[in-house]
């Protein structure tokens, strides 16, 4: 009688943390083998494939489950799929649905581990395989520090945006927008009133000028100096140190925007190392692309567009019972890829404000109106033209080809070497 397939390999379950991993090691019928507890640094990941290899019997081969292959236990995950392991990765539902089904729930890494080696075991045709590139991670990783310096610049705007209440209640009506390049210029030289005590309006039209490309008018600054008169006098004790503040807010602002270009700088340079041209579609910045990238990573793991839609949560799923039901969005998948797609659709289906009315992409904007006429809701109007683009993100990675749009041909094309490919919308 032959062996079952399971049967040839053990299973190691990691709990993976900053400074440390637990691993967990059992064989086919849930028998612990080992334990072991390692450091989170490569000197340390030749050990474990040591006690590994001592725990594994004759015959068999190891197989490794890691919860955090992105993150933690990046690192591990490298140096074993470099060492032509077996390398599996565990979605943290899964473990978190093993360790709530016990009818004791215990909480610590060793038990943790444990579990992730079962859904190893249970689940090991459907896990995928860990395929940590540096491209796709150090992609995320810029676009995570542009991210996080974005959010900071906004928190800064709206604290500028209170100290001025306090120094110019008037403020709003200054400028167009208070974070431009004249009101930086103009809140770092005078942060409050009193400053302009002795100033004219043609100084400062002139000290503007520069900052505005010569755009600020000795009107304008007539303006600025009546309003200021008319809101009074608002000057207070430790006037000094909340000038500190407004120009400490300006310092940091120019600052932020100058991270900003470098970081954009560097995601141009990994884009082009990818050879992918999802830029050349209207919508996709930079930026946009990067984000898409990362999330997606390897197109290779994904088969088809149906699985990169489930991955992002856009395909829709039945749910019904006793013969009744309905297809519903899931409300799973990748959260930060479906909100890159939703944004995407939101932009592509766009009409220019003012008299021309004039619509970013025609093609999409006609196919969401479509969907209007049969019945759909805005709602599910927009997740057809997200699956659209998934189909049309997923052909242009997968070939490395630009997009095109030929309307008299066909809804989309997407050239492929000498060939087009034609997607037409239904």
């Amino acid at each position: 009688m032959s062996q079952h397939y399971k049967q040839t390999y053990i299973y190691v379950g990691m709990d993976l943390h900053k400074a440390q991993h637990t691993a967990v090691i059992i064989n086919c019928w849930n028998e612990r083998l080992g334990e072991i507890q390692i450091e989170n640094k490569p000197s340390a990941f030749d050990e474990l494939m040591k006690f590994v290899k001592k725990h594994t019997p004759k015959g068999l081969t190891p197989v490794y489950g890691l919860e955090d292959t992105g993150g933690n236990g990046r690192s591990i995950a490298v140096h074993l799929v470099e060492n032509k392991q077996i390398v599996k990765e565990v979605n943290s539902a899964l473990s978190y649905s093993e360790r709530m089904s016990n009818a004791t729930t215990l909480k610590s890494d060793s038990w943790d581990a444990f579990c992730i080696a079962k859904v190893l075991l249970a689940r090991l045709n459907e896990l995928p395989d860990a395929n940590p590139q540096d491209i796709y991670w150090t992609l995320g990783q810029v676009v995570a520090r542009r991210n996080s310096i974005v959010k900071h610049a906004a928190m800064l705007k709206n604290q500028l945006h209170q100290q001025l209440s306090y120094h110019y209640p008037s403020y709003k009506k200054f400028f167009c927008d208070i974070d431009g390049k004249a009101a930086l210029a103009f809140w770092e030289k005078y942060p409050a009133p009193h400053h302009l005590a002795s100033v004219g309006a043609e100084e400062l039209a002139e000290s503007l000028r520069k900052a505005s490309h010569n755009t600020c008018s000795t009107r304008k600054a007539t303006a600025i100096l009546e309003l200021v008169k008319e809101d009074g006098a608002t000057k207070r004790n430790l006037q000094e140190q909340r000038d500190f503040l407004v120009v400490n807010m300006v310092h940091d602002m120019r600052r932020s925007r100058e991270l900003i270009k470098e970081i954009e700088e560097q995601l141009r340079h990994l884009l082009a190392m990818t050879d992918y041209k999802l830029e050349s579609m209207d919508g996709i910045s930079t930026v946009t692309a990067a984000e898409l990238i990362a999330e997606i990573g390897d197109i290779n793991r994904f088969a088809n567009a149906d699985k990169l839609a489930c991955f992002a949560g856009i395909a829709p799923k039945f749910f019904g019972s006793g013969g009744k039901g309905k297809h519903e969005a899931s409300g799973q998948g990748n959260r930060v890829l479906n909100c890159i797609f939703h944004n995407l659709a939101v932009q592509q289906i766009q009409v220019a404000k003012g008299s021309n009315k004039k619509l970013r992409n025609p093609l999409m904007y006609e196919f969401y109106q479509r969907k209007l006429v049969e019945g759909k809701t805005k709602k599910q109007a927009l997740i057809c033209v997200m699956r659209r683009l998934v189909n049309i993100i997923y052909s242009m990675m997968k070939n490395k080809t630009e997009y095109q749009r030929n309307v008299k041909q066909a809804d989309i094309m997407v050239t492929i070497g000498k060939t087009v490919v034609a997607f037409f919308v239904t």
